[in-house]
C-alpha cells in the first residue's frame, strides 16, 4: 500500500492517470480481476480530483466578496486551513 505522501498528486497527474485507466478499461483487454482493481483505482482518482476541484472552488469563493468584487485573501493560508 502507498503512503499518504506517495498518494498525493497534482490534479493534472491524477487526471492523466484516470484517463489512462479509463482507456485501458474501454479497450476491454484487461482480465476481470485486474479490471476490478483498475476500476477501484479509477474511482479513487475521480474522488480525489473532485475534492481538489471543490477545494479550489471554495478558495475562489473566498477571493470574491458579496458584491462580486475581488477581495484580498491569502490563498496559501486558505489552502492549508
Amino acid at each position: 500500500m502507498m503512503s499518504e505522501k506517495q498518494e498525493q498528486k497534482t490534479f493534472e497527474a491524477s487526471m492523466t492517470e484516470l484517463e489512462d485507466v479509463v482507456e485501458q478499461l474501454e479497450r476491454g483487454e484487461v482480465p476481470l480481476e485486474e479490471a476490478l482493481q483498475m476500476f477501484k483505482r479509477g474511482m479513487a482518482l475521480s474522488k480525489d480530483c473532485h475534492e481538489k476541484l471543490l477545494n479550489v472552488e471554495r478558495q475562489l469563493d473566498q477571493v470574491m466578496d458579496e458584491d462580486g468584487e475581488l477581495s484580498e485573501v491569502d490563498l496559501q493560508k486558505g489552502a492549508n486551513g
